[in-house]
């Protein structure tokens, strides 16, 4: 059966303060700080939540939902399953990008960048830092393959808990850390009427350069 879904009348106006270089501190960093701990005074949901895009060597993107776990001068930084689809499709194609959305008060940053892997020890000291049974999970789970049933996959946990009855599972040594170096910004702020502000920052030898871009 066909469907046919019209969302042409789906709309919602923005009222917020618009925002102007001169609001923006000189490096992204900061001002993504600023941006991020906003979101996290407010206790929204998820508010470290980040859409990861990649693309494999043919082009094709694929895009999902990560959790950043640390940003410093060097980069965005998140964990995962080295062989999953994103993990090989970084390791083919190592650009990539980054979407933050803080609906609740209509505020996008968008991050474009090279990703390279953090050392072994870093995976390490964050995979003992999860609770218990994620641990488990990660462990059970090679990401992005086929599984037979959900019973597999809780079979697989329940004997690892018995191989492991103190709880110290191992980390997979697929499973480890990412940074994303960034060579763009966006900073983005809905805006009455879709007139939207968009500043952009890319680098120069000096540090970073920013302009204005059209909504």
């Amino acid at each position: 059966m066909a469907i046919e879904i019209d969302l042409s009348d789906v709309r919602r106006d923005y009222e917020t303060h618009a925002i102007s270089r001169k609001d923006m501190d000189p490096d992204p960093f900061v001002q993504f700080g600023r941006w991020l701990q906003r979101a996290r005074d407010l206790e929204l949901l998820d508010a470290t939540a980040m859409t990861l895009a990649t693309a494999d060597p043919g082009g094709r993107p694929s895009a999902r939902v990560v959790l950043l776990k640390h940003v410093d001068e060097e980069g965005f930084c998140w964990y995962s399953d080295a062989r999953s689809q994103k993990g090989q499709e970084i390791d083919a194609n190592p650009q990539a990008a980054l979407l933050f959305h803080w609906r609740d008060f209509s505020r996008q940053v968008r991050v474009h960048g090279r990703v390279t892997r953090l050392p072994a020890d870093d995976a390490e000291k964050y995979f003992l830092m999860r609770p218990e049974g994620s641990r488990f999970s990660a462990a059970a789970s090679h990401q992005s393959t086929e599984v037979e049933s959900r019973s597999h996959l809780e079979d697989e946990v329940l004997r690892l808990r018995a191989a492991y009855p103190d709880g110290d599972v191992p980390r997979p040594e697929s499973w480890l850390g990412y940074r994303l170096v960034p060579e763009y910004f966006e900073f983005w702020q809905g805006q009455e009427n879709r007139l939207h502000d968009r500043i952009v920052y890319t680098p120069v030898e000096s540090g970073w350069a920013m302009k204005r871009i059209s909504p």
